[in-house]
């Protein structure tokens, strides 16, 4: 079991969502309704009908450019057919830009419309004869005067023996057998931040005392006491890490094996995380990050994502710390808790090192450019080695210098760990929003008693070489390097408006040009299953010689190639523990691996 400490929830987060037979009273007046039908799956539509009371001459209605990734990704592409009605009346609709609808009448407006969605993984929407995964904000409109007001979303018609799941939902069944499932929530925002789960699923739930997490596993390629073992130490350690947690029902959606559909990632909610990954040998890693999201980002949240503005890019330069020292904290959990050995934590560090090292963009965009250009990600360009670096890296490694020089200073009675517990108590608690690198600053200033302007004046807010080779030996460890091969494609790709990936970019002396591959060809199939996401993290796990299959399609016509992944040549930097190392870097050192500091530290 899982030792839970519950406490209040924060105020900006809880969402009370409570599940409801649909032959129950009515919402009450004021209240915003859906209904969403799952009828005929294989079909891919979601058939949306939106009920918005007490109009007065005129409403206005948009669906989201935004949601789940920093891309704008335009969901109002994938509605068709809309209408509007009073009772049984046409109402006039006036097309107001690309997301947004004016629609003339008085009284409760029923618009209707479909939307199309096949697209697997945490990041998307999907229906098919298999399950439906629904991100609210990718389906649902909303009336922007009116998203602070309750909505109560219903899914009439599932599918014989589906199931359906969200954070702190109960499922009932109606009489008679029909499937019908209801959901309330305070708020537009609060619906938009609860995915839904719908199929054929397992469950089973992780619980003490009156904290609660439930698992929802959809697929294959997986071992239960494999699962629950790994969900459970990360998610005591993290609890106790940040003093207890801040809810009262967590929810884990996984989609594994066949069911992930070659779409890995994970996405954090306010009480619940999105997860897919190809077998529960990749859990570990994205199931410490999503977690800890409920305090960094969900709870600990810059000033700069809020309000949420779902019509365009919101810019933050807090994403090195809100994401990348998320990722610290996800490598600390996985070897603090036995998940890891401290070689497997060091391999990891080394390649965050390696990567982003081997970027010429390392030398001029700085962890806070890199958060605010999040929004080119989507662009195959932009995440060229030249082009960019990942705040998720380079956030990663601030974390950890910075938790060095935190204990360093302090004869290792303070670390990185006491900042993100002020953050919590000074921010989280008491429904404030952090002034993104500024808060991050004088958090970590008052936890160790000194002035760290100079290193994020050099380091976060400018791009100059992290100070790796000064600051790793004060916890006894050293970085050297070596020289070796790594797998290339040998081609570049970019996204097209439609979502296809198109090849735009060949090297002429590669294996992939020997092929047949030209430019300007759509892949369809990339190793039998789609593009992968992150195609740079994708290429590590393979080697120079491994064969790559794509299925393509060029003038309607499509076509199958398979050749070998080229090979270059790069520096890798691996970190080691040093030799001879001193007292205090070896209790340093024991710190970062154990997560212990002060009296903590004997050993």
């Amino acid at each position: 079991m899982i030792s839970f400490r519950a406490r209040p929830q924060f105020p900006q987060g809880k969402l009370f969502l409570f599940l409801l037979l649909l032959g129950f009273p009515p919402a009450s007046r004021g209240t915003i309704r859906y209904e969403v039908s799952l009828d005929h799956p294989e079909k891919h539509i979601f058939h949306v009908v939106m009920h918005v009371p007490d109009v007065s001459g005129s409403v206005t209605v948009q669906i989201p450019a935004w949601n789940a990734l920093y891309q704008i990704r335009d969901f109002s592409s994938h509605v068709e057919r809309l209408e509007a009605f009073i009772g049984e009346q046409p109402a006039r609709i006036e097309k107001l830009d690309k997301q947004t609808w004016g629609i003339t009448g008085s009284g409760t407006v029923t618009v209707r419309y479909d939307t199309y969605w096949d697209e697997p993984g945490p990041f998307g929407t999907q229906l098919n004869k298999d399950h439906a995964f629904i991100n609210p904000a990718m389906i649902l409109m909303y009336v922007p005067n009116r998203r602070a007001e309750a909505v109560h979303l219903s899914l009439p018609e599932i599918p014989d023996a589906w199931q359906a799941a969200s954070a702190s939902l109960t499922m009932l069944e109606s009489m008679g057998g029909a499937r019908n499932f209801g959901f309330d929530a305070r708020s537009y925002d609060d619906l938009a931040d609860a995915p839904i789960e719908v199929g054929k699923f397992e469950e089973f739930t992780l619980t003490q005392d009156a904290a609660e997490v439930r698992v929802i596993i959809h697929g294959d390629n997986w071992r239960r006491d494999r699962v629950s073992d790994v969900l459970r130490r990360i998610c005591a350690y993290e609890i106790k890490l940040m003093d207890g947690a801040p809810f009262d029902h967590y929810t884990f959606i996984i989609h594994i094996g066949k069911a992930a559909y070659g779409a890995g990632g994970g996405m954090e909610h306010v009480n619940s995380t999105a997860v897919s990954v190809p077998s529960d040998d990749f859990l570990p890693g994205v199931a410490a990050h999503e977690f800890f999201h409920l305090w960094n980002v969900k709870r600990i949240r810059p000033a700069t994502l809020e309000p949420v503005d779902y019509t365009k890019e919101q810019y933050t330069r807090a994403l090195w710390f809100a994401e990348g020292v998320t990722n610290t904290y996800g490598a600390y959990a996985l070897v603090r808790t036995g998940l890891w050995t401290k070689q497997q934590f060091y391999e990891d560090l080394s390649d965050q090192i390696t990567e982003l090292e081997a970027r010429p963009a390392e030398h001029w965009q700085s962890a806070e450019q890199s958060s605010l250009d999040a929004w080119l990600e989507k662009y195959p360009l932009y995440n060229r080695p030249d082009h960019s670096v990942s705040y998720y890296t380079k956030g990663q490694l601030l974390g950890l210098l910075l938790d060095i020089l935190i204990r360093d200073h302090t004869n290792n009675n303070a670390s990185l760990d006491d900042v993100l517990r002020l953050m919590n108590r000074e921010f989280a608690a008491k429904g404030r929003f952090y002034r993104d690198s500024l808060d991050v600053r004088l958090m970590a200033e008052r936890a160790a008693d000194t002035s760290f302007e100079d290193f994020f004046r050099r380091y976060v807010a400018g791009a100059e070489p992290l100070p790796y080779n000064q600051v790793l030996p004060l916890a006894g460890l050293e970085l050297r390097s070596a020289t070796r091969s790594r797998a290339v494609p040998g081609f570049s790709l970019e996204r097209t408006p439609t979502g296809d990936w198109r090849v735009v970019s060949i090297d002429p002396d590669g294996e992939a040009a020997r092929s047949g591959l030209r430019e300007g060809y759509l892949i369809l199939r990339w190793n039998d299953g789609d593009v992968p996401r992150r195609l740079e993290r994708w290429l590590r796990e393979q080697k120079p010689g491994d064969k790559l299959r794509l299925r393509l399609r060029r003038e309607d016509k499509e076509q199958s190639l398979e050749f070998p992944l080229g090979e270059v040549k790069e520096t890798l930097w691996q970190v080691v523990e040093s030799s001879a190392v001193g007292e205090k870097a070896n209790r340093i050192r024991y710190g970062l691996l154990r997560g212990t500091s002060g009296s903590e530290n004997a050993h």
